[in-house]
């Protein structure tokens, strides 16, 4: 394993383990969630949305270590964009974990998952978060 995957990897497990986005909004504005049946991993995610803008986003959920961290990570990159930015990041980010193309720049963080692509049993972890997303900003999935 390089040093960048070792790096990645380990943003992952961190973000699992002291996640930064965890926990609800005491008035969202909008909610999305999704289950995994195949392993059980579960996230419900709630948003604020000002002026077009997301003003706050987290999320509660249960689940192994991608599936939570992406939620996480999502929660944090998501906040202060305009909803049209949050839904081209979802587009960027399936992109990525399910076409296996390279993280687009504004992914940020989110690149630290760009592994799950060539783990087919991990996209749906990977992609939950996301589902959530744009079911919460009227995008289905």
């Amino acid at each position: 394993m390089g040093i960048l995957e070792e790096l990645y990897q380990e943003l992952v497990l961190t973000r699992y383990k002291a996640p930064k986005k965890r926990g609800t909004l005491p008035d969202p504005t909008h909610t999305g969630g999704g289950k995994n049946p195949a392993c059980g991993d579960q996230v419900e995610l709630y948003l604020k949305v000002e002026d077009g803008k997301i003003a706050a986003a987290r999320y509660q959920g249960e689940g192994c270590a991608v599936s939570q961290a992406s939620a996480d990570l999502l929660a944090e990159a998501v906040e202060g964009k305009t909803v049209a930015e949050a839904l081209e990041l979802a587009k960027k980010f399936k992109a990525m974990v399910v076409e296996g193309r390279p993280p687009a720049p504004e992914l940020g963080d989110l690149a630290a998952l760009a592994g799950v692509a060539k783990l087919p049993s991990r996209v749906k972890c990977a992609t939950l978060a996301w589902h959530a997303l744009e079911e919460a900003l009227g995008e289905g999935v």
